[in-house]
């Protein structure tokens, strides 16, 4: 046997255990990752890293940041620790997309000119943020100025698996008003964000967070209804190491399109890329990146009193896209009159417009192929979602959610106001719901549902027992077909019905390691 590869497929089996890469790819069901996982070990992965965009500049803002580890079987119940730290501030002061329309040139970022802002470090210094003390307790504290910044977050050991952090922010007055929401996610090198605007009503800024030692560059793509928007600069965007840059979108190209499609594409380094999108009429919410590419498409959690719902899908590839367009309510999943089928042009950003679609009942919208010859296409896709009406109107976004896998987790709950969805596009599912303790006390409470194929199950999640302050909720599915998840937070205020919604993806907090016994029966020298 060659004991140099032998060598090497040790360290590559401990390199997978260590930092807990796995790969997940568009589309694919619990039980087709069962399948071909068969033959591995699960381990809980060792390290996490999450980036938190700078949530708003706004003089009447508030922050809550909540983060929390669950519980985990198998997890070292000693080590680790898990906190975020404050990133640089690349951006100049006039970039602000919650204060004042978002006075900015366009410029902040580019070969890294900032106006000569650049490198301030943000309100906090080095200070740790939301270190964490024990898995299973949430800790959370807010943040009122106007300064709160970007993290970034690092966990090890216990703290790792799981490891969620969300920030709500509240903005009382002026374009930028309204209930924002965001799930702190991974750095990764590709983002699709449908659902995008560089309309003259809308101020959408892209946040591009570095967490390395390094310089990111960093590519920026516009599709419209007609194709590419034409740039108006070939420079890529330099993200400084561990810093943040918002860049409007609006001045990457000199065209308007109400809907559109963002690629953010890392040339070198890693990132993460989310949009806050300020609507001049219906407030502002951060669009979260779609899952990738798939043929078979998953958006949940539309409100039950949604006034409007715009869809918006793209289709990355050299093929067109041919849908069929399903809404999964309680009971069943119908077609949408009028807007049973969808063409998506390759390159091209389709948007139909669905009103309100839901009829006062919860539900969730399914793309799949519509059938005929030839492969389907992927696609990516976003949901706009309206609540009240005329001055009184509030939006949120929901991108394409992959599939719930084993767990997920939406950190920040409150007593009222949050709703879980659940929908199961295929066979049943059996999932199990966990609310945390709270941040200030009190016991976990656990509850099973079935989730029926075709089906969408909103539900007021469990609250703990003798609970205090935010707390976590944790969906693990148990059996059966896929289960995507979303969850909803509304708050009203002064009449308007401020809400957000947070998709909930798997929390890959374990890790496929392979047997090295059945990678060592591959090589023999004979």
């Amino acid at each position: 046997m060659n004991r140099t590869t032998l060598s090497l497929i040790g360290a590559a089996t401990a390199l997978a255990a260590v930092t807990g890469v796995a790969a997940l790819t568009g589309g694919s069901s619990s039980d087709d990752a069962d399948a071909s996982t068969k033959a591995a070990t699960r381990l809980p992965v060792q390290r996490s890293t999450l980036l938190c965009p700078t949530p708003s500049s706004s003089d009447v803002s508030s922050t809550t940041y909540t983060a929390y580890t669950p519980k985990r079987d198998g997890v070292d119940a000693k080590d680790g620790a898990a906190e975020l730290l404050p990133a640089q501030n690349s951006a100049d002061d006039t970039a602000d997309p919650g204060g004042d329309g978002g006075k900015d040139d366009g410029k902040t970022g580019k070969d890294g000119k900032d106006g000569g802002k650049g490198g301030q470090t943000a309100p906090g210094g080095d200070k740790p943020v939301l270190p964490l003390k024990e898995p299973g307790k949430p800790v959370t504290t807010e943040e009122s100025s106007a300064g709160a910044p970007a993290l970034i977050g690092t966990a090890d050991g216990r703290f790792a698996p799981g490891w969620t952090v969300q920030q709500t922010t509240t903005i009382d007055a002026g374009s930028g008003r309204g209930l924002l929401g965001a799930a702190c996610t991974a750095p990764d090198t590709d983002f699709w964000l449908p659902g995008v605007s560089t309309d003259r009503n809308r101020q959408d800024f892209v946040h591009l967070t570095n967490p390395d030692d390094a310089a990111a560059e960093v590519d920026l793509k516009l599709y419209g209804p007609s194709g590419r928007l034409k740039p108006s600069t070939d420079e890529a965007i330099t993200v400084p190491p561990r810093s943040t840059v918002p860049i409007l979108l609006s001045t990457l190209t000199d065209q308007r399109a109400a809907g559109a499609s963002l690629h953010v594409t890392a040339r070198t380094g890693r990132i993460g890329a989310a949009v806050q999108a300020v609507d001049q009429k219906a407030g502002s919410d951060w669009l979260p990146a779609s899952a990738v590419p798939s043929t078979s498409v998953a958006i949940p959690g539309i409100p039950k009193d949604a006034t409007s719902a715009r869809l918006i899908v793209f289709a990355p590839g050299s093929d067109d896209a041919d849908l069929k367009v399903r809404l999964a309510g309680p009971n069943n999943a119908i077609s949408p009159a009028g807007h049973e089928s969808l063409h998506v042009k390759s390159g091209m950003t389709s948007a139909i417009d669905l009103g309100d679609v839901t009829k006062g009942e919860p539900g969730s919208l399914l793309l799949t192929p519509e059938g005929g010859e030839g492969p389907a296409t992927p696609v990516v896709a976003a949901l706009q979602v309206t609540r009240g009406k005329g001055s009184n109107q509030e939006t949120a976004f929901i991108p394409a959610t992959a599939p719930i896998e084993r767990s997920a987790t939406a950190a920040d709950n409150r007593t009222k106001g949050s709703t879980l969805s659940l929908v199961a596009p295929r066979g049943s599912a059996k999932v199990r719901v966990t609310a945390s303790a709270g941040a200030g006390g009190g016991s976990p409470v656990s509850k099973t549902y079935e989730v029926k194929g075709g089906t969408t199950k909103a539900l007021e999640p469990p609250r703990p027992t003798s609970g205090k302050g935010p707390y976590a909720v944790t969906v693990e599915r148990l059996s059966g077909g896929p289960v995507h998840a979303s969850r909803m937070l509304a708050l009203s205020q002064d009449g308007v019905p401020m809400f957000t919604i947070q998709p909930l993806p798997d929390d890959r907090g374990t890790v496929a390691v392979p047997e090295a016994a059945q990678d060592l029966s591959l090589l023999n020298d004979d």
